[in-house]
């Protein structure tokens, strides 16, 4: 073993195994050229996945029920400057009956999302979550944006179990230009009002937003390690052509998927998924995210009428397949891992 790799084994030692790893040891990997020391990142990476984890992946029935949005964030084709957008909202019937597709292909947790949209009404959100776990034995998972503790309680009192609510990018200033008229603090304050009311607690990043930094990122990987986060998930920035970020160049697979194998080792248990946005770059690296320490996969079941109008970054992958077709083919790409797909509720394992 040459030197160099003898350093790289000795800082991913301690990065493993320090309370919260120093910035210099995760910045070693984030700007490193040597892909000898990349790949021993990866493989570290998924030993760990496979110790702590498991080779079982967990599926996710996605429903994004609506594409009204209050913020004028300056990455996302959600914003609600982007006029040209096809906005709509899904009844109860129809999120009742995508639920229904959900649960025929035996997956035991549904993700409700949605832009913050100022229409929803929390009564009837909580009716919806009543209703789903009186039908099903599943876990319901909620990605609704930034509310009032009072809100976030009633859900849970009706029966929802986890909260989605990505933190973008833990640098302040770097938040704060990209999402006008929003707060950092305020978006901090949500997560530890879900974390006090029992929620198992997702947040995540994306990799690629102009300002970003290494620096910036070696810190929102230690923030997932300080926050004791149960799911974390990180995609690549994708430009988008109605927003204002249009002429910025998307971000980097290969960044995206050294970030995510560091939150592996650093975070061990975490349920992190290979997501939807690192299959809609020029090419799909859901098999690499996998390989370097992913265990979820998160089938799409917005119904097709609407999947392409969810337009958050454009081409997502498979907007043209039902969500049980979608599913069918995640089930495929984890047989061409040798890895199973694991149909319980996939609760993070503490």
């Amino acid at each position: 073993m040459n030197d160099e790799i003898h350093h790289a084994e000795e800082f991913l030692d301690r990065i493993e195994q320090d309370d919260t790893p120093a910035g210099s040891d995760l910045e070693y990997f984030l700007a490193a050229s040597n892909q000898s020391i990349i790949e021993r990142l990866y493989s570290r990476a998924d030993s760990a996945r496979k110790r702590h984890i498991g080779n079982g992946i967990y599926l996710r029935g996605l429903i994004e029920f609506s594409s009204f949005c209050r913020n004028r964030c300056l990455y996302c084709g959600l914003n609600r400057n982007n006029t040209s957008l096809a906005r709509y909202r899904m009844t109860s019937e129809e999120i009742l009956k995508a639920v229904d597709s959900v649960a025929s292909c035996r997956i035991s947790t549904v993700v409700l999302q949605s832009g913050e949209d100022d229409s929803l009404d929390h009564i009837w959100m909580r009716d919806l979550i009543s209703e789903i776990r009186n039908r099903h034995n599943m876990a319901v998972t909620l990605s609704l944006g930034e509310w009032e503790y009072q809100a976030y309680a009633l859900w849970k009192e009706a029966g929802a179990n986890r909260y989605l609510l990505k933190i973008e990018t833990t640098d302040r200033d770097l938040y704060d230009r990209l999402h006008p008229g929003m707060s950092h603090q305020n978006r901090l304050r949500c997560l530890r009002d879900l974390r006090s009311l029992g929620y198992e607690v997702g947040s995540g990043i994306i990799v690629g937003l102009r300002g970003q930094t290494v620096a910036s990122l070696c810190r929102d990987i230690q923030f997932f390690k300080e926050e004791n986060l149960d799911m974390i998930g990180i995609g690549p920035f994708i430009s988008h052509p109605s927003t204002e970020l249009c002429k910025e160049s998307s971000g980097d697979a290969e960044m995206t998927l050294r970030v995510l194998a560091l939150t592996r080792i650093v975070t061990k248990t975490t349920n992190i998924p290979a997501t939807t946005a690192i299959a809609s770059l020029d090419g799909d690296f859901r098999s690499q995210a996998l390989k370097c320490g992913a265990n979820v996969l998160m089938p799409i079941f917005t119904p097709v009428l609407h999947k392409s109008s969810y337009e958050i970054y454009p081409d997502r992958s498979c907007t043209n397949e039902e969500g049980v077709q979608y599913a069918e083919c995640l089930f495929r790409l984890a047989e061409s891992l040798n890895r199973h797909i694991d149909y319980s509720k996939g609760d993070r394992k503490k």
